[in-house]
């Protein structure tokens, strides 16, 4: 009988080669290399978009993500506190150390210091500021006007609307309140003066002291010679 000889297939000499094993290996670090490359391409552009819009954004957007995460975390713990029958204030506290009270009560005093009077301009802008702070608009009068005016609630030059609003007196019995307050206040301020302890005692009692501070203030470059003589006991 005859023998016949099979000659080994394409198939088996690419798998059973030393150079085929190497070649689908080389193959297979390529693809890795290849996938590797489209992820850090897809993470790089994903961040260069993340960059974008935070560029986009307003500068403090930080601080008013931070300050609303804190509101909403402090409306949990005020619903937790409501269920429990707490006061969340209470409960607040009791979770504050002394060094951040410490801390918080030194930056509330700095925040709005008194400087004193150091120029009517300075004080006109302090009660201007002070005045505005308290200004509570009624937008149901707002809403009403604009609908009587009409276009003329945005006059021009060529609106004629002079004398026609009347306040109502709601309106005026507030501006009067705030006028008396005003008064009120200003007549029992007085600012306090820093007290120096190295300065000489030269007075017998406060109201000595206030006398010899208003000659000083008037006389002191004339009678500087003659004090300086009388401390130094060469007075003729």
């Amino acid at each position: 009988s005859k023998l016949k000889v099979v000659a080994p297939s394409n198939e088996e000499e690419t798998t059973d080669t030393p150079a085929a094993q190497k070649r689908e290996e080389r193959l297979r670090k390529f693809r890795e290399l290849h996938f590797k490359r489209n992820e850090a391409r897809k993470l790089n552009h994903q961040e260069v978009v993340e960059e974008d819009k935070r560029l986009k954004l307003p500068s403090n957007w930080e601080a008013k993500k931070a300050r609303l995460e804190y509101e909403l975390i402090v409306d949990q713990k005020k619903k937790e506190c409501a269920e429990r029958g707490e006061d969340y204030n209470r409960v607040k506290l009791l979770e504050i150390s002394a060094e951040d009270a410490e801390r918080w009560e030194r930056k509330k005093k700095k925040k709005n210091p008194d400087p004193g009077f150091s120029g009517y301009a300075e004080a006109q802008l302090r009660q201007y500021q002070r005045l505005t702070k308290q200004i509570k608009p009624d937008m149901e009068n707002y809403e009403r006007q604009r609908e009587e005016c009409g276009e003329d609630f945005h006059p021009t030059s060529n609106s004629l609307i002079h004398g026609t609003h009347v306040p109502s007196k709601e309106s005026v019995d507030r501006m009067v309140d705030d006028v008396e307050k005003q008064i009120e206040k200003r007549s029992k301020y007085s600012r306090r003066r820093a007290y120096n302890d190295d300065a000489d005692i030269d007075y017998i009692n406060e109201r000595n002291a206030k006398f010899n501070k208003k000659a000083e203030r008037f006389y002191g470059k004339y009678t500087a010679e003659i004090k300086q003589n009388l401390e130094r006991g060469t007075a003729v």
